[in-house]
């Protein structure tokens, strides 16, 4: 959610700043503004809508100096307009702010500002720092912004410039994630690292309560008390090319076609001559893990499907029993949990908000906790007291793919190590199991290749605006992530529901314009799964189903069928997610929508 970019040094300005501001489009944003001081005078540059209309303004109007701030934001307090769009500034002119996240207390803030004769321009919650570091400006940026800080409540990071300090940039983070990127004679600041890889590899991710000054030869690190403090860097292994759409004509279709080589690379480094290696950020002992009672997965949107299908496989493979939570939900309900309870964290950024708040409160009740993310050194990472990562590279299209799948790798094979742990699987079962999820990634290949087949499809069902999808046992959440899919970048309203519910109520929905996507693998719920496609048929519907290969009776009570290689039950849903993923991608395509940026929504959801 939202985006800031910040940079200090020699180079063109308008082009670092955009540039950084393009790599964060990703994150969802409504509009996006500048910053710089120029010959002892702020400048600033904002407007409503996509980049390119900023762009078009700093054609005409570019701005300069050698140090300066940017942002894309998606509106939360008040509605988008040139006038909410970040950067805000004081009363004088002189500070401006760029700001991703909420203040909880604004209100008040702005109550005790406006008596103190401030005047506001916007109906933002950022303003209100910007006339809180004016109140306190004393000569010193650094001083100032410690001392606001302080007053905040809520989840924020800000990036702020004054023009009598033309030389550096202050960043503090509470909440919100940002980093500091380490270049040749410059310094940056970011949401994210894509804004940054094309000037440095070198790193550091910013911890709650910290502030940074940064200035073209030096970035000094500071905790909430104003006490100097070392910060460790990091180098990031991955190429700006991986950022590049490539031959693809969006982010989405080139994340869906990366998932063969993500998966192979995972197994590749989780199996190493049959034994498991989850990582060297995974600390928990066999003594940990071998005595749990329970589990209790947590996660939101895609991560919350693929730890439905965990649940299975940790019941299957592990017999430990297992919950399911939204993370909204969790850290809400006051959950009963003993202490022998394993609480798991999914997501793809590791910074997901209420995530994050759900493994706090599974640590304050001393809880074991792991997370599985993408993002190393994400928040979510580095509370946890272990980690497993899902290695599957950015990913940059808002509608997760490539992180999914690997999502279901990573809890595949963290049940069959629990299993072996707690000797609920045969030690030859175990290996039978590895053997097939090798074959997995030619697969998915496999499917791949049959892509127009799925494009056919969507060109059939592109104006239809009601799709149900239908699935039993593990694939009943392969069918909750299919409907989201396509509803959240096809905009077409869909609803995934188990099979075995339609005649407790959906099927009422059911007619001649309802497609029903009916996910009818073989599995051990197969026969079953066929008498649910009959009961929609016989109610007028259009069936398409996702079936397995030298399956003859599916095509008798289908309208579309799309076959999927043989595989076993347990691991299906990677394969049973690429149609669904693709369904969505080419309605979406069809239906002229923005695929990579769907309306609404952003990639990273860093409040609540």
């Amino acid at each position: 959610m939202c985006g800031i970019m910040a940079y200090v040094g020699d180079k063109d300005l308008n082009s670092v700043l955009m540039a950084g501001l393009w790599r964060l489009e990703y994150r969802g944003y409504d509009s996006s503004g500048v910053a710089s001081i120029m010959d002892g005078e702020l400048e600033v540059r904002k407007a409503l809508g996509r980049l390119m209309v900023l762009q078009d303004i700093l054609s005409d109007r570019p701005i300069g100096g050698g140090a300066g701030i940017g942002h894309t934001r998606w509106a939360t307090h008040g509605e988008p307009s040139d006038q909410n769009a970040h950067p805000q500034v004081d009363c004088s002119g002189k500070i401006a702010v760029v700001h991703n996240g909420i203040i909880e207390n604004h209100y008040s803030l702005k109550e005790e500002l406006i008596k103190n004769k401030h005047i506001f321009q916007s109906n933002t919650d950022t303003e209100v720092i910007a006339h809180l570091i004016e109140e306190n400006y004393n000569g010193d940026l650094k001083e100032s912004v410690l001392k606001s800080v302080s007053k905040l409540r809520g989840s924020f990071a800000i990036a702020v410039i004054v023009s009598s300090e033309p030389d550096r940039i202050v960043i503090y983070r509470e909440g919100s994630p940002l980093i500091v990127g380490l270049g040749n004679n410059e310094s940056l600041a970011a949401s994210d690292i894509p804004a940054i890889i094309d000037h440095t590899r070198r790193v550091i991710i910013m911890s709650d309560g910290e502030l940074a000054v940064l200035r073209k030869d030096s970035v000094e690190f500071y905790d909430k008390e104003g006490k100097r403090i070392e910060k460790k860097e990091k180098e990031i292994k991955w190429s700006p090319t991986s950022l590049d759409k490539g031959e693809y004509a969006h982010y989405m279709l080139k994340e869906i076609y990366e998932q063969p080589e993500v998966i192979e690379r995972n197994i590749a480094l989780r199996i190493e001559d049959g034994e498991f290696n989850l990582g060297e950020s995974f600390h928990f002992s066999p003594h940990d893990l071998a005595h749990l009672t329970d589990i209790v997965i947590q996660a939101c949107g895609t991560s919350w499907h693929a730890g439905y299908i965990g649940k299975y496989l940790f019941e299957e493979f592990a017999r430990i029993h297992t919950e399911v939570d939204i993370s909204s939900e969790f850290r809400y309900r006051n959950p009963v949990m003993g202490g022998e309870t394993l609480v798991i964290a999914v997501s793809q950024s590791g910074e997901t908000a209420d995530t994050l708040a759900g493994l706090r409160e599974a640590k304050a009740k001393f809880l074991k906790v792991l997370s599985i993310v993408n993002v190393r050194g994400s928040t979510i990472a580095r509370e946890s007291e272990s980690t497993v990562y899902i290695n599957a590279g950015p990913e940059i299209g808002v509608a997760s793919t490539k992180a999914y799948t690997s999502q279901i790798l990573q809890l595949y094979l963290m049940a069959l190590y629990l299993s072996k742990l707690r000797w609920a699987l045969e030690a030859s079962s175990i290996d039978e199991k590895l053997k097939g999820l090798i074959e997995i990634p030619k697969k998915m290949r496999t499917i791949l290749n049959k892509a127009d087949s799925i494009k056919q499809i969507a060109e059939k069902f592109k104006d239809s605006r009601d799709f149900m999808f239908i699935g039993r046992g593990i694939n009943y959440p392969s069918a909750l992530e299919g409907a989201l899919k396509l509803k959240e970048i096809s905009y077409i309203h869909a609803t995934g529901y188990p099979a075995g519910e339609m005649k407790h109520g959906p099927i009422a929905l059911i007619d001649k314009n309802s497609p029903v996507v009916a996910i009818a693998t073989q599995s051990s719920v197969y026969e079953k799964m066929l008498s649910n496609i009959e009961e929609v048929r016989s109610r007028g519907a259009r069936i398409i189903s996702i079936a397995t290969e030298g399956d003859k009776r599916i095509k008798d009570i289908s309208d579309e069928v799309f076959y999927i290689p043989p595989c076993g039950e347990n691991v299906s849903p990677i394969l049973v997610a690429l149609p669904l993923q693709l369904l969505a991608y080419y309605s979406a395509v069809l239906n002229k929508r923005d695929v990579d940026r769907p309306r609404n929504l952003a990639k990273s959801v860093t409040v609540e």
